[in-house]
């Protein structure tokens, strides 16, 4: 859930839960402040970690969440999984951009770490248009060439039994709070 100390979110938060549920439930930890950020990026212990920007859009719903979660069916997977909403936790979002040169904001979006560096980036562009199957191929390329996690990072039967929120981003309610 959003931290109420920063800026508020931009859509209701129970109807963004089942998002962030789905990552929840194959093993990511969520990022709600810059500070979080800090802990989980700048560390320099030879540790892939992974960050999803999650988001209400149609193609997080119909590929990049479904994706995400397949990539980490393979044997070879990052060290740590974490993840942040765009338009809700909104302070660790803008942080976790500014650790991402070269790139405009982009979400959804994943974001490979090694030592406080970015190793790979897949902004909007490489989600959008792409199914779930095509997305995970990619993002297991760069896993099998840049982490050396043992996966998969839950089950086969737990990720059978992860529902994917397939929502439209224009219809979820604004904050109100």
């Amino acid at each position: 859930m959003f931290n109420i100390s920063s800026r508020p979110p931009i859509y209701d938060q129970e109807a963004v839960q089942p998002m962030r549920d789905e990552l929840l439930a194959v093993g990511f930890e969520e990022l709600l402040t810059p500070e979080d950020v800090d802990n989980a990026i700048k560390n320099n212990d030879d540790k892939t970690v992974l960050i999803f920007i999650n988001s209400v859009c149609g193609c997080a719903a119909g590929s990049a969440r479904p994706g995400i979660s397949l990539a980490l069916q393979n044997n070879i997977i990052p060290d740590k999984l974490y993840t942040s909403f765009a338009g809700q936790e909104r302070d660790a979002v803008d942080y976790i951009r500014e650790h991402i040169k070269g790139f405009p904001p982009s979400s959804p979006s994943i974001a490979l770490f090694k030592n406080g560096e970015l190793i790979h980036f897949f902004p909007r562009f490489d989600i959008e248009g792409y199914t779930a199957g095509q997305i995970a191929e990619n993002v297991k390329r760069v896993f099998n060439e840049k982490c050396s996690a043992k996966g998969p990072s839950i089950s086969p039967e737990q990720l059978s039994e992860v529902f994917y929120a397939k929502q439209c981003g224009s219809k979820i309610p604004l904050f109100k709070g």
